[in-house]
């Protein structure tokens, strides 16, 4: 079985539709999100919608849960914050009560899904440090997916030692256990502009893909929106 694993979408269609056209073209079976469908980008709706009409099994992430009204964005920075109530705006009644349908972490086929790390949803997993705690609470699984940093990378833990890994195929072993995270479709902030998803095969490997996509489309509608301009600009560089 092949597992399309994505994650951080925040409602840029142009990335999203670049990186579905990339899946539809391979051979995976099925396809799993990692929260953050909306917020920052200018196509909430459109983005939620294709979640919904492709069965895609997804969480709910921060952003989501701001945008659709769970939580207030307090914390966020100014312009996310002026995205994400932008976006409340937007979604339509039926699009945010399907974000308040979704789950915060979720288990698929044997392995675990969260949106920021599986001792909390919003925590943010940056470092061999931040994940080393995560391990155990994997309980009888050796294999986790999370996003929310926007940045792919693995983290495996072996004899207690908690290694990392950006290479682009990972072997995944017997005996060890792993965090993964594919990175972002919407907005990468790994210096790499590109969109970034993995492709997981049971049998053991996590191939990370990057795929390009019409940026300048999706600044231009978060201009045109009114939005700020920074969350336009950061596109091109991957911050």
């Amino acid at each position: 079985m092949r597992y399309a694993i994505i994650s951080d979408i925040h409602a840029n269609l142009e990335a999203f539709l670049s990186v579905l056209g990339e899946i539809d073209g391979g051979n995976a079976d099925r396809i799993v999100c990692l929260g953050d469908i909306v917020g920052y980008g200018a196509n909430p709706n459109e983005c939620v919608e294709i979640i919904k009409s492709r069965n895609i099994a997804s969480l709910i992430g921060n952003h989501d849960k701001a945008a659709c009204g769970i939580t207030e964005p307090i914390g966020f920075n100014p312009a996310a914050m002026e995205a994400a109530l932008w976006t409340r705006g937007k979604l339509t009644e039926g699009n945010k009560k399907y974000l308040r349908s979704l789950p915060e972490k979720d288990a698929i086929d044997g392995f675990m899904i969260v949106h920021g790390a599986p001792s909390d949803p919003d925590k943010y997993i940056l470092s061999a440090r931040d994940a080393a705690p995560e391990f155990p609470l994997l309980k009888n699984r050796s294999l986790c997916f999370f996003g929310h940093t926007h940045v792919s990378v693995v983290y495996s833990l072996s004899d207690r030692s908690v290694n990392v890994s950006r290479a682009e195929v990972v072997q995944l072993l017997d005996g060890v256990s792993y965090l993964v995270n594919p990175g972002s479709v919407g907005q990468p902030r790994d210096r790499d502009p590109r969109a970034s998803f993995v492709i997981y095969d049971d049998r053991g490997e996590a191939e990370f893909r990057r795929v390009e996509y019409p940026i300048e489309g999706a600044q231009k509608k978060i201009i045109d929106s009114g939005l700020d301009r920074f969350l336009a600009e950061r596109l091109s560089h991957g911050y």
